[in-house]
This record gives structure tokens, sequence and C-alpha cells, in this order.
């Protein structure tokens, strides 16, 4: 009975039900919809499509959960890349954590919490309607030597924490070492980037690249190719893509290809067969497409850029760490991404213009976070129900009702936020893609940092100081009172935050193993459109969007978990859910669209160190509170430790993640000096990083060798 009204108090009976969808999806097999889950099973050859309906795929069925669970670490690197690898690491990593951690804060702190007598006044007949305080250390009276015992976890947790990371980030710098030296030579491996060139009166860009780069690097310079501005002709190439896709359609439906027009009188009408119509747009549109090809390829629509190719990756390391210029701001360099990977539609912004764009940037992240209050606000005040009443008294008497009070206050509010926070992600990746990146890959790491300090800000410090702007940002004026503000409010938002991890949590679970969406999309695009297996695009995970929630729920455990250990279960249950989820998904769905090997676990290690300062900072504040200075005083060595720690790691591993070290280098240059195979791979590397705009395009049936572009615009 004591548990019913413990999952009653934050709103669980609902979240039951998410419990029950997930293990619902555990144990069945994957969708039989064709256009969510086969396409990357069709890439590799491995899958046929099934058509008409099949009930034993509807029929419960745990063997994609033991295929999952046997996926060893070596098969899902080869298949998925090392980030793969680094994302399954994070799941594993907060197991390891919380299941300690969990171990010490049910089995020792919890029984501590609920024998106190600080909150005399509980209720226990009617506990669905209080709070979680019992269960918390506010429970604990102040001045009491039981408060030592959760000082103690503190310093076990954080200590386990540390070493944890320290291994983590050793295996990991050692595991993007090891796939550097197995790989094939790769084009961005010899490339790097080069900007702000000048140019002498009388010469073009591409002569002032090979005289200089001649001059300096004469030894190891093979190539380059310099950007130019292509967004005219990107649009045009769209159009030919659409009016593509337009024909294909008619073509699949012959009831529609016919459609009737009327002269300039309006008094005779003509049949005209749309795909006719359409097919000489398109010739139209690629005869302009080969002459725009033509015209950016003259020396007038080149930018101050290019890609310079080089014989060793030792060569392009060289040239890339040094200053280039006395002028630092001219032959500025830096590492050339994946030519699959290259972002090309910002070559053609000016410095001011990328200047300018990383400003507004700043301010719509600021602009975009002031305003995300509001949805906070209003979560925050269906938590309160006098609150409530007090903004909507008509409601008053249907919130009388049990079940209806126990809904809005625990369920709705978790499930409101989750639903504004699904915009984030892809605003996020809006703005970084105008901030100046040049790589796809560049673009995601920037906006898994957004996405993942935003979430800190509005969803934890904005529930925990509910209040206005102002108030939350005079807090921060003030650091001295930053841990007794947190001691008092961070402990009193423990029932929402465990509802937020059952929603938010278990429903993302769920939802990322049936693909609702994609499902739901592909449900109603079908009968629009006739799509064909060639054109089926194999979807990549979103690591902007789901990094950042494994680490925000990271930093409420690792919070909470001596505040209020009872969130650790329902934590625990999430990562054991997304540890078996995302390994299926990796297997079945997600195929890597570029690799960046394992740069996100920097990110990764800073969220953990910022997690464990907070909770120092929490520690410190409830200390303080209950009246044992001691310990407040002694937490404090503890955080400058951390700190310390944090620094050696980013001294000893981050130099690793940001580029490769000579040794590892050299042998690898070293290893293929009698590779025969190099000789084509240098000549590969002169038209590598070519911009897919100057490609030839055939979509038109009349297409041959002569729409091909006029001039080459690889130079050398």
């Amino acid at each position: 009975m004591l548990v019913s009204a413990l999952l009653t108090s934050v709103g669980i009976n609902s979240g039951l039900c998410v419990l029950f969808f997930t293990l619902y999806s555990i144990l069945r097999k994957q969708p039989s919809n064709y256009d969510v889950y086969i396409p990357r099973l069709l890439v590799e050859g491995t899958s046929t499509r099934r058509s008409g309906f099949n009930l034993e795929r509807l029929i419960p069925s745990p063997g994609w959960v033991r295929r999952a669970w046997k996926l060893s670490e070596e098969e899902l690197l080869s298949s998925s890349g090392l980030d793969a690898v680094v994302f399954m690491r994070i799941i594993t990593f907060c197991l390891k954590v919380f299941l300690v951690a969990g171990i010490i804060g049910i089995f020792v702190l919890l029984p501590v919490n609920c024998t106190g007598d600080q909150l005399e006044d509980v209720d226990f007949v009617d506990f669905s309607n209080n709070s979680l305080d019992v269960f918390t250390i506010s429970n604990v009276a102040s001045g009491s030597k039981r408060l030592w015992v959760h000082f103690c976890a503190v310093y076990i947790v954080t200590v386990f924490v540390c070493c944890l990371l320290y291994y983590e980030y050793k295996y990991i710098s050692s595991k993007r070492i090891a796939y550097f030296l197995s790989s094939k030579p790769q084009p961005h491996q010899f490339t790097i980037l080069v900007r702000s060139i000048p140019v002498s009166a009388g010469s073009s860009i591409s002569d002032s690249i090979n005289s200089f780069f001649t001059e300096y690097h004469p030894s190891t310079y093979l190539s380059h190719l310099v950007v130019r501005r292509t967004n005219k002709l990107r649009s045009l190439i769209n159009d030919a893509k659409k009016y593509y896709k337009r024909i294909i359609q008619l073509q699949s439906n012959p009831t529609q290809r016919s459609h009737g027009c009327f002269n300039c009188f309006g008094l005779f009408s003509r049949n005209v067969d749309l795909v006719d119509h359409y097919e000489k747009k398109l010739e139209d549109i690629e005869e302009n497409v080969r002459l725009e090809q033509s015209e950016v390829s003259l020396a007038g629509e080149e930018i101050h850029a290019a890609f310079v190719s080089f014989k060793s990756r030792y060569g392009a390391a060289i040239a890339f760490h040094l200053q280039q210029s006395t002028n630092p701001t001219q032959w500025v360099t830096e590492q050339a991404p994946e030519p699959h990977d290259v972002y090309w539609p910002f070559f053609s912004s000016s410095f001011i213009r990328r200047w300018i764009s990383k400003l507004v940037v700043i301010v719509a992240c600021i602009l975009l976070t002031i305003l995300f209050l509001i949805p906070v606000v209003v979560v925050q005040g269906l938590t309160n129900l006098s609150q409530l009443e007090g903004w909507f008294p008509f409601l008053e008497s249907l919130l009388t009702i049990t079940f209806v009070s126990e809904v809005i206050t625990g369920y709705l509010p978790s499930l409101i936020l989750m639903l504004f926070l699904k915009t984030v992600p892809p605003v996020m990746e809006l703005l970084s893609s105008i901030q100046g990146y040049v790589s796809h890959s560049g673009i995601e790491r920037s906006a898994c940092d957004k996405v993942l300090w935003f979430t800190i800000w509005n969803i934890f410090f904005a529930t925990v100081f509910s209040g206005s702007v102002l108030y939350q940002v005079s807090i921060f004026l003030e650091p001295s009172n930053i841990p007794s503000k947190l001691a008092v409010s961070v402990p009193a938002q423990a029932s929402f935050f465990i509802a937020y991890v059952v929603t938010s949590g278990w429903t993302s679970a769920s939802s990322e193993l049936f693909r609702l969406v994609p499902l739901v999309w592909s449900l109603i695009r079908k009968p629009c459109t006739k799509i064909k297996d060639d054109e089926l695009e194999v979807p990549s995970i979103p690591y902007h969007r789901d990094i950042p929630r494994l680490l925000f729920f990271g930093l409420l455990g690792i919070t909470y978990f001596f505040l209020a250990p009872l969130i650790l279960p329902f934590l625990l249950v999430y990562f054991c859910f997304g540890y078996i989820i995302y390994r299926n998904q990796f297997i079945n769905v997600y195929a890597p669209r570029y690799e960046t090997a394992g740069k996100f676990w920097p990110t990764v290690h800073n969220s953990m160190i910022f997690s464990l300062i907070l909770m120092h900072a929490i520690a410190v504040g409830i200390f303080t509170l209950k009246k044992l200075s001691v310990a407040s005083t002694l937490i404090f060595p503890l955080a400058i430790l951390t700190l310390l720690f944090n620094e050696y790691c980013r001294k000893r591993f981050l130099p690793v993640f940001t580029a490769y070290p000579a040794e590892s280098l050299i042998k690898k240059d070293r290893a293929d000096e009698n590779d025969a195979a190099m000789a084509e791979f240098y000549d590969s590397l002169v038209t590598a990083y070519q911009d897919p705009a100057f490609l030839p395009i055939h979509f038109s049936s009349n297409s041959d060798s002569i729409h091909s572009p006029l001039i080459s615009s690889a130079e050398v």
C-alpha cells in the first residue's frame, strides 16, 4: 500500500502505462513497416522485402533482444564506427555509476531518510497527496550525526565516478588511436582547409596557393582545389530533383498524366501530357545547370578558401599546426572533414558574414532560452494545485477529483515539457549550421553542446529556481548564495524529476524502438508518392538529440542520489532499456553518416565533472542548513580535487581528440610507403573534395554526354 501511494504521489499511475508499452516493445519483433526499419538491411544486402500482412511479426518474441545482447564491441565498431561505441559507453558508464550509487542510496541512505523525525506532520493515511520529502534528506533532523552517512556517500560516489571517468577517457583515447592506425588512407587525413588566402594583383587564388605551398612546403605539397560559389547552382539542381520526382510520380499513376488547359481566349482546350511537359522543363534546367557550372568554374567565382592536399599525413599535420604567415589572419588553416561530411553551402559566406552569424546565433540562443521559460512556468503552475486554482477558478470543482488532480500534477507537467523539448534539437542544429562550421559533424557536435546546456538550464535550474528571469539571473550574480538556494530548492523538486524520468525517459526509449514519427510519416507519404527501393535513405542516429538526454539523466542521478535516492531505480530502468534498444537500433536501423572517431567523449566527460561539482555545491548548502558546518567545510577539498582531476584529464587525454600525435602519423605514413595502391590514392586525392554541385546530372531521358560541364572544376 505504501508503494502504491508512493507511485501515485509522483504521477506514476499513468507512467505505468509507459512501462507496459516499453516492456511490450522489448518482447515483440520489429514493426513490419518497410520504410522505417528495412533501408539499412537492403543496403547491406541482408534483407528481402515482405509484402502483405504477417501475423508472425506481431507475436511477441525476445529473439531480437538476444541478438542485441550478444553484439560485441568489435562488431559494433566495424558496422557503426567508433562514435556508436562511444555512445554505448555513455550508457554503460551511467549503468555502472547508478548501480553503485543505487546500492548505497536504496540500502543505506533511504532507510536513514525514512527513519528521520524532521517531518513529523506527514499524514501516511493520505500519503498520495503529500510530497516525497519523507524519503529525502529533508526528513533527517538538523545537526543529526546521521548526516555523516550522506557525507561519506558523497565522497564514495565522487571517487568512484572520477576513477571510472579516468578509465573511460583512457580507454576511448586508446581506441581512437587504434582506430586511426587500422584505418585505410582517407582523404581528410592528407588534407587541410585554408581560408583567408591573400591574392596579389594580376594572379588568381589558385596561383597564390600553388606558389605559396610550393615554396614553403616543397617536399610534402601535392595539390589543391579552390572552393567556389555554388548557391545558384545548388538551387537549380534542387529544382531538377523536384521535377524528376514529379515525373516519377506521374509515371506511376497514368490517370494523372493528362491535364486540360485553355488558350489565351479561353475558348478551346486541349489535353497536355504532364510527363512530356515536365520532361521539357527538366531538359531546360539541365541545360541551365551545365551553363552555370561552366560560369562558376571561371576564376571570378572563386572563394578565398581551398582544400590543400599533401603527400603524407605528417606533412598535412605540420601545415595545420604551424602559423603560415606573419599575419595570423591570413592563410588560416583547419582540419579538413571527410569529403562526404563537408557542409558546402557555408563556404559562400564571407569573413564578416561568418562573424555576424556567430553573434546572431548567440543572441538567438539567449532569446530561445528566455522564451522557453514560458512553458516552464506553466509546468510549475501545474505542479501546484493552489496556484492552478488561482489561475483558473472555474477548474476548482474538477480539481477536487483525485484522479484528475493526480494526472495534472504528476504526469501532465512532464509530458508538456517533453513535447516542448522535442523542438529544441532541430532548432539548435539550424543555428549551428549558420555559425561557421564547414562539416555536418561539426554542426552536430556544436548542436549537441547547445542542447545539453539548454536542457540543464531550462529543465534543471529553471525548474529548481522557478520564478522570473531576473530572479534566476540574480541568483547567479551572487555566487555565495547559490549553495543555500540549491539546498532549499533541489530536494523540493524530487517528485517532479522522478515523474520526468518516467515520462521523458521511458517514453523516449519505447518511441525510439518503434520509431513512431517515421512510421506515421511513411504511412502518410506512401499514398502520395511512389518510392523506389534505391531511393530509400538509411537514417543516421541524431547524436545531438540523444546524447544530451543521456547526460541530463546522468546529472539528475548524480545530484539526487544522496538527496532523494528513490530516483535511482527509475534511472536504472531507463538505462537498461536504452542499452538493449540502442544496440538493436545500431544493428537494424541506423548507419553512420560520418565518423568523428569518438570526439563526443570530451563533452561527456565535462558534463559528468559539472554534475559532480553541482552535487558538491548542493551538499555544501544542505550540510550548512542542517547545521553540520564541519561536513560542509570538508566538501570544499573534494570539489577542488575534482577540478584538479579534470585539469589532469584535459592535459593527459584531450590533445588526442584534437589531433593525432606525430608518433602515430609517422608510423602510419611509413606503413603506407610500400603500399602499391598509394599511387592510385594520390590520383583520387586531387578531386576528392570536388563540390558535388559540379557533378553532371542526368535526370531527363534525353541526357547524354553533351550535358557534362564545359570546364572541369578540378585545379591542381
